[in-house]
């Protein structure tokens, strides 16, 4: 029995965090990383309505796309997991399911989706890429029978309305709002629930300028601008600046920010406030979509590049 209340309660109410005032401008975090003790930020947002339409479809099983250190994985396996869904992650690396044992003795992403019961499917990059064909999901639909679709990063239309939940009536005395972007659906949400007074600005943990006809796929506003500078080279690339910025943030505010999103997105806010990109009194709130889980996989990266690790 499917029961998406043992997950998505009614979530706490957080006050907004106030961080620092920046060259006259007041920066403010939404701790919605706070909202779940597994399912946090966006993902809680992002998966809430889509299990609840999966489980009025009466299906038992998820299915969903992800990478070895994926956010969305893990926290779809612990939805699951408390609804009563069983779970499949179809995950990009053939080469990690050679020597399952290994993989999740040295994966702590994966040995959490693990156990949680998510059953992992290991498909080469060159099949990876098919994940949206109808051909490749009809061969996924006879190894596992039938199931319900999550995309990959959980973005679709009933992710964005979970998304437009983020904001509170109390947040219209904010500014602007800045969120990171992966796939599209958290920025789209914002926007739509947006007042009149606002400005959207989002920043992409990824290279490449593809995110704005998705987001205009789910918004129809034009309050809103996608700020490029700040992916540190692409999707989980990062530097020394990067983790040291991410440390001493979390020495100073006692908020542990992610390398992928969060942190690239502070940073991002940071420098703009200090280089007059602001006008004086502008008040920002920045959304924390957690990601947090990723941070022992990132460390074992930066170990081998000889670079020091994210304080945790």
């Amino acid at each position: 029995m499917n029961n998406t209340e043992n997950v998505f309660y009614a979530p706490p109410k957080i006050p907004n965090q106030f961080i620092a005032e920046v060259n006259g401008v007041s920066i403010y975090l939404k701790r919605e990383d706070l909202l779940h003790p597994e399912v946090s930020g966006n993902k809680f947002r992002k998966l809430k309505y889509n299990l609840a339409e999966a489980a009025s479809q009466k299906r038992q099983i998820l299915l969903t796309f992800g990478g070895a250190y994926s956010n969305h994985i893990a926290a779809t396996a612990a939805a699951g997991k408390l609804a009563g869904f069983k779970t499949i992650g179809v995950i990009r690396g053939e080469e990690l399911g050679n020597d399952l044992e290994k993989t999740l003795r040295e994966n702590a992403t994966l040995r959490f989706a693990h156990s949680c019961g998510m059953q992992l499917h290991f498909v080469s990059r060159s099949d990876y890429r098919e994940k949206v064909s109808e051909e490749f999901l009809k061969e996924l639909q006879e190894k596992f029978g039938e199931f319900y679709l999550v995309p990959e990063g959980g973005s679709n239309e009933l992710a964005v309305k979970g998304c437009e939940e983020i904001l509170t009536p109390k947040d219209a005395e904010f500014d602007v709002i800045c969120c990171a972007i992966g796939t599209g659906g958290t920025i789209s949400g914002l926007i739509n629930s947006s007042e009149e007074h606002q400005q959207i600005l989002g920043f992409p943990a990824l290279k490449g300028d593809f995110l704005k006809p998705e987001i205009e796929r789910f918004s129809k506003k034009n309050n809103w601008k996608i700020i490029p500078d700040y992916h540190f080279g692409g999707y989980a690339k990062v530097d020394e600046k990067l983790i040291n910025f991410i440390n001493n943030f979390r020495r100073k505010y006692g908020v542990q920010l992610d390398p992928v999103y969060t942190g690239k997105l502070l940073y991002g806010i940071f420098d703009l406030a200090q280089t007059g990109y602001f006008l004086k009194n502008t008040r920002i709130l920045a959304i924390h979509t957690g990601g947090i889980q990723g941070i022992p996989g990132m460390n074992k990266v930066l170990k081998m590049r000889n670079l020091p690790p994210i304080l945790t």
